[in-house]
Order: structure tokens, then C-alpha cells, then sequence
């Protein structure tokens, strides 16, 4: 289904296909419908980079605001998603750039969640276990990190990572497996 949507507003985005759903202009149905198809995608890598839910649902909106206003430069060399995955990862990245985020630090840094008792044990040592893992992903060097976060944490092929980062396949795999050995070396004796 999701691949049959692409299609069509990859097709519709080329070829200027006037059709329109539900009485709404054609742009509006595009951007809802990405936003349907690929919206939890794109928070997903957000989170994965700003590691805050609140920031990471504003860099969901900076994103399908820029897909929005771009909607027509789309040139269908790569697929929607690897599209979409490439300026959330620059949105994000230029997120944490910015002179607001080393000032402002975000309220939910000085909170900790609240468990509860029966299963306080293992949610604390699966959360810590999974704090690690996020860590240790994000002090990867930027390369690393994005064909892990591409690959493990959106399931995207060799091929899609390739397009998305703008790189050779085997640039892609050499990456990955460069990423796997120091992940391993980094979290061994730790998890």
C-alpha cells in the first residue's frame, strides 16, 4: 500500500497529475498523505538526533513545512522516503547547530519518569540497557551514525541509505560495518 502511494505521488509530483481528493487542492492531499505514509519515520529520526519528544515533533513540522514550500523540486532521482529521511536528518543536524539548543536546555533533561513498582527492576535495566545503546550510537562519528540510524531504526535498504546519504552503495556497507565493530568495541563489558 505504501509503495503503491508512493508511486502515485511520486507520479503526480513528475508529471502534474490534476487530479484531487476529497475536494482538497492537490498539494494539501500530497503533503497529508506523506504525512500519513512517512510521518512516524521522519519523528523517529528526529527523536533519534534531538534525543527530546517536544523538539523532535518541531523538527517533524520544520520538515513537511520545507516539503511543502519544495514539494515541486522533487526530482524523483531517489524515492520519497530517502527524500523526506535526508531533510529531516539536515533539519536535525541544523537543529543542534543552532545557538538556541547550547543555551536552552529542555525541562524533561531535570525529570525522571516514574515506574511502576512491579516492574521497576527490569524497565530500569532495560531502560539504562537502551540508554547505552542510544548513547553509544549517537558519539558514533556522523557518518556511522547515520547508516546505523538508517539502517536499524527505519529499515531502510543498502540502496535507499545510498540516495538518502548521497553516497555509493559500497560506501554505505563499508560504513555499516565500520559502525557495527566500533559499536561492538564501544558497548562490550557495558551491556
Amino acid at each position: 500500500m505504501q509503495e503503491d502511494n508512493q508511486s502515485r505521488i511520486k507520479e503526480e509530483i513528475l508529471y502534474g497529475d490534476e487530479d484531487t481528493s476529497l475536494g482538497k487542492d492537490k498539494e494539501e492531499f500530497e503533503i497529508e498523505s506523506l504525512i500519513q505514509d512517512y510521518g512516524n519515520d521522519v519523528l523517529r529520526v528526529a527523536y533519534m538526533y534531538v534525543k527530546d519528544k517536544d523538539v523532535a515533533q518541531d523538527v517533524f513540522q520544520d520538515v513537511f513545512l520545507k516539503v511543502s514550500k519544495n514539494l515541486d523540486t522533487f526530482r524523483g532521482a531517489s524515492s520519497i522516503k530517502t527524500w523526506l529521511i535526508r531533510i529531516t536528518i539536515n533539519t536535525s543536524k541544523d537543529y543542534l547547530k543552532s545557538a538556541w539548543t547550547r543555551r536552552v536546555f529542555p525541562i524533561s533533561d531535570h525529570h525522571e519518569r516514574t515506574l511502576k513498582a512491579k516492574d521497576l527492576i527490569s524497565n530500569i535495566e532495560r531502560e539504562e540497557t537502551n540508554k547505552i545503546i542510544r548513547a553509544t550510537v549517537m558519539e558514533l562519528p556522523g557518518k556511522y551514525k547515520d547508516v546505523i540510524l538508517c539502517f536499524y531504526f527505519l529499515d531502510m535498504s543498502i540502496k535507499e541509505i545510498a540516495q538518502a546519504l548521497n553516497v555509493k552503495e559500497g560506501t554505505v556497507k563499508s560504513r555499516l560495518s565500520r559502525a557495527k565493530i566500533k559499536l561492538k568495541e564501544k558497548l562490550e563489558g557495558r551491556i
